[in-house]
């Protein structure tokens, strides 16, 4: 009853989480006595590097998870390069090398099987969640613990005003992405959840996503819809609200009283190069 303007639980019982439904206190100290670690994935291909890494990090250290344990993942073509962010106490920071695609497409689809694989290898043995994040994006406000759930899905901020015909869904029968009407339509910028939750979601992407280039076909939004295809047969546990990615380009919003994560300034033309 906190808020009565926009809404705050899915049909199935799922929070949807804004500002003014929770005390960020009584969260951080809930999962600090569980001594709980967060990771934290982000891949940062080509000029995406050079462009985004640095403020995404930076801007982490001062809002994301702050007081908890926190490890970056951070998922490159070129180690090396990557900036020396000083860290607090109880974060650290894990670089690993991918190959770097030839098709932006691709790298984006295809790290649903490099966190997989890391989840496998490495996080599940290091931390309790996972968060899956777009390096192109600066964290402004608040992203903490409140955020975190078995499964986690974010309403995409262009869509949660929409009507569902207007979400960009794929309705092509022949790919894995199909979905003829959603739920709603959730942003692949942001995912997350326990490890074991994340490391099947992007499995499942993963395989979807082979099963199309096998029948050549390519989902409209990419990994994007094979993530809402996900999330419209397994339902998140908690959905977080367009305060936690934004796109300033949309303007005011008299129900976004805070900005957690916004969008970067896109430059297309020549990261995608």
């Amino acid at each position: 009853r906190s808020r009565t303007d926009v809404q705050t639980c899915t049909y199935w019982g799922a929070p949807v989480m804004w500002d003014g439904m929770f005390n960020p206190q009584h969260y951080d100290e809930v999962y600090r006595r569980q001594n709980v670690t967060v990771a934290l994935t982000v891949f940062a291909v080509g000029r995406y590097l050079d462009f985004y890494l640095e403020k995404f990090l930076s801007s982490a250290e001062q809002h994301f998870m702050v007081g908890q344990r926190v490890i970056y993942y951070v998922f490159t073509d070129d180690p090396d390069r990557v900036p020396q962010v000083k860290l607090s106490a109880g974060r650290s920071m894990t670089v690993i090398k991918v190959l770097r695609h030839s098709r932006w497409q691709d790298v984006s689809m295809l790290r649903m099987k490099t966190i997989a694989d890391t989840i496998d290898s490495l996080i599940r043995h290091q931390a309790q969640y996972v968060f899956c994040l777009d390096v192109d994006q600066e964290f402004v406000g608040r992203f903490g613990t409140e955020a975190l759930g078995d499964l986690v899905a974010l309403f995409h901020s262009y869509y949660y005003h929409r009507p569902k015909f207007f979400y960009t869904l794929d309705h092509n029968p022949k790919s894995a992405a199909y979905v003829k009407q959603g739920d709603m339509y959730y942003h692949a910028a942001v995912f997350g959840g326990t490890w074991q939750q994340v490391k099947t979601l992007t499995q499942n992407c993963y395989r979807a996503i082979m099963q199309d280039k096998n029948n050549q076909v390519e989902a409209l939004w990419h990994d994007e819809s094979h993530l809402n295809k996900y999330f419209w047969l397994h339902k998140p546990t908690k959905v977080l609200s367009p305060e936690y990615c934004w796109a300033s380009a949309i303007g005011y919003r008299s129900d976004i009283h805070v900005m957690r994560l916004v969008w970067a300034e896109k430059q297309y033309s020549f990261v995608r190069q």
